[in-house]
């Protein structure tokens, strides 16, 4: 069990360690990579808007001098991108030893990547898994054991998964009929938890010294939960949302807690998921959680994997666990 008020200021020294943070432009992601720098990472900062990041990485560095920041593009929504991020992040370091898949998108109107593929579950689910495949050499290469930590919500616990029909709506074009946003929403942080999970397994089958966690900020005040509002134009739902934020949320710096324990703290192992053990698991310091029973369906979690493969074309050297069951 973590301990009742841990913080940043517990984390250690990681000095001669690098750090991929995506979204690491705004909110939980430029206040895990402030913290990450003043602990001695080096830290990517893979941003979808090169621009947005190094103003990030200006702001970072006027509160931490020393920090060691890179900005780089990775835009989740796009392979080509992700791939061209992974592709220079092997050609500049010799290993990765913590991989944040931090960034996303939240109850946006229906919207698609390039590779035309729900927004909210490309991005949020698919970015994430490419990103992963491509950066697990540079992961297995690090001196002791690396981490993965992929950030999903408490709202996972209503999403659901038909793996078959996500496989359908990927070959169709335009919105369907009965698109929900938050329905999509809860369906792509439950991916990202079965993802997390199932990484973890087939790791550990594999025997690779690299551990995959899960973990859920709680309700942080970032522009995630705003950025619906604005897209559709509503002005009351974007009033509704700013003062629900004000008067609710905890802050991005307290948002970023779990991750940050998530891909330091000594007694964390692979499959676990970390959130904030506060009022309703919203606020708080960091413990052990337990995710929605749908999470550990291990025959859900490689249908999900294997359908991940196929829409992303991306395939890992990992053996599949034993038993699935």
């Amino acid at each position: 069990m973590p301990n009742d008020k841990w913080t940043a200021a517990q984390m250690p020294d990681l000095s001669d360690r690098t750090v991929v943070v995506t979204g690491a432009n705004s909110g939980i992601g430029a206040a895990a990579t402030r913290e990450f720098a003043r602990k001695g990472a080096h830290v990517v900062m893979a941003c979808r808007s090169t621009d947005r990041g190094e103003e990030a990485r200006a702001a970072i560095e006027s509160e931490v001098p020393e920090a060691s920041l890179s900005v780089r593009e990775c835009d989740l929504g796009d392979r080509s991108s992700i791939r061209a991020f992974a592709e220079k992040f092997r050609d500049r370091h010799d290993a990765l030893d913590v991989l944040c898949n931090n960034a996303g998108v939240m109850a946006i109107p229906y919207r698609e990547t390039t590779d035309g593929i729900e927004r909210q579950f490309g991005v949020n689910h698919l970015g994430h898994f490419a990103l992963t495949g491509y950066l697990l050499h540079s992961l297995r290469e690090a001196d002791g054991q690396a981490r993965v930590v992929t950030q999903s919500s408490g709202l996972h616990e209503r999403g659901d998964i038909d793996v078959e029909r996500v496989r359908r709506r990927a070959q169709r074009d335009g919105q369907p009929d009965d698109y929900d946003r938050w329905a999509a929403y809860g369906r792509s942080k439950l991916a990202n938890v079965l993802f997390a999970y199932e990484l973890d397994r087939r790791l550990d089958a594999t025997g690779a010294n690299v551990a995959s966690t899960a973990c859920h900020p709680g309700y942080a005040a970032t522009n995630l939960q705003t950025r619906g509002a604005e897209m559709t134009g509503s002005t009351v739902k974007l009033w509704f949302q700013r003062a629900a934020n004000r008067l609710l949320a905890q802050s991005a710096d307290d948002g970023a807690l779990p991750m940050l324990y998530a891909a330091t703290a000594a007694d964390v192992q692979g499959g676990e998921y970390i959130g904030p053990g506060g009022f309703m698991n919203m606020r708080g310091h960091p413990e052990r959680q337990r995710s929605s029973d749908l999470s550990y369906d291990r025959e859900l979690a490689a249908e999900l994997w294997g359908a991940s493969e196929e829409l992303t074309g991306v395939t890992y050297d990992l053996e599949r666990p034993a038993t699935t069951s």
